[in-house]
């Protein structure tokens, strides 16, 4: 059991499982040294990383938890869990770091040099300069710079275009990034909000079944003050009933003096 559970039980269960998430991370990071495939080292960093969002997920919670309980803490135990929060933070982002590094290798295996095949030079068609006179080099030379100068402009309009369609996609993957992000957030406080809420449920329905037995025993003994008060009245003399308390016992029977002949 975590040492935080006196404080809170909801931190002593926060911190039980991010706990064992850095146990199997360790674990997990062990385990990846020993592999040499590339695609088993590519499906546990995956594992891991997946591993890294619920912990980071948890962490919030926990720091949730320790604002709520921050005002009913003295100011040592608010320090204590401020420490531990960092402490939780600090070894994750080792544990991110070292995801970076593997990846970066594994990246780095992954990477395949191409080389194209050498290609001849075609002898067809060409027109030697000695069978040229010099208005048909004129020409010729004219075409071809023609032809460049086109393809110039071609490679210029399909580089722009990249350009434009790499930054339109750029802006696209930061909007949708950000859009994420404030969704995971919120998504972590209704979860947080949807825990709050169940505990609240829970206290509430303890205190009406109190009051429940509360109401309960006191109809009981209402029921059995009146079933004393029931049998007094039909049965004044009997002396193994006591009196109720506050209750003025029954009046004895009036004797008349005088009979008439």
């Amino acid at each position: 059991m975590s040492e935080l559970s006196g404080i809170s039980e909801e931190l002593g269960e926060l911190d039980g499982q991010i706990s064992d998430i850095f146990r199997a991370l360790s674990n997990g990071f062990q385990k990846l040294e020993k592999i040499k495939e590339s695609n088993r080292q590519s499906r546990q960093l995956e594992e891991l990383t997946d591993k890294m969002r619920e912990c980071k997920r948890l962490i919030k919670e926990f720091d949730h938890e320790v604002k709520d309980l921050e005002s009913r803490n003295d100011p040592s135990t608010n320090k204590m869990l401020h420490e531990k929060k960092q402490s939780m933070i600090k070894e994750l982002n080792s544990y991110v770091a070292l995801k970076k590094q593997y990846a970066t290798n594994l990246e780095t295996k992954r990477v395949d040099l191409f080389e194209g095949p050498n290609e001849g030079i075609g002898e067809e068609n060409v027109l030697l300069a000695s069978s040229m006179t010099n208005q048909q080099l004129i020409d010729h030379g004219n075409r071809t710079m023609d032809e460049t100068d086109q393809a110039i402009e071609r490679g210029k309009k399909i580089v722009k275009e990249t350009i434009d369609v790499g930054t339109e996609t750029a802006a696209a993957l930061k909007a949708q990034t950000e859009q994420m992000s404030r969704i995971v957030n919120e998504l972590d406080s209704i979860h947080f909000s949807i825990k709050r809420a169940s505990k609240l449920v829970k206290e509430i329905g303890r205190q009406v079944a109190t009051d429940r037995c509360i109401m309960a025993m006191l109809f009981i003994i209402v029921l059995g003050v009146i079933a004393i008060i029931i049998v007094k009245l039909v049965h004044p003399n009997n002396k193994d009933i006591r009196d109720i308390p506050g209750l003025a016992p029954p009046a004895p029977a009036r004797k008349l003096l005088w009979h008439p002949n």
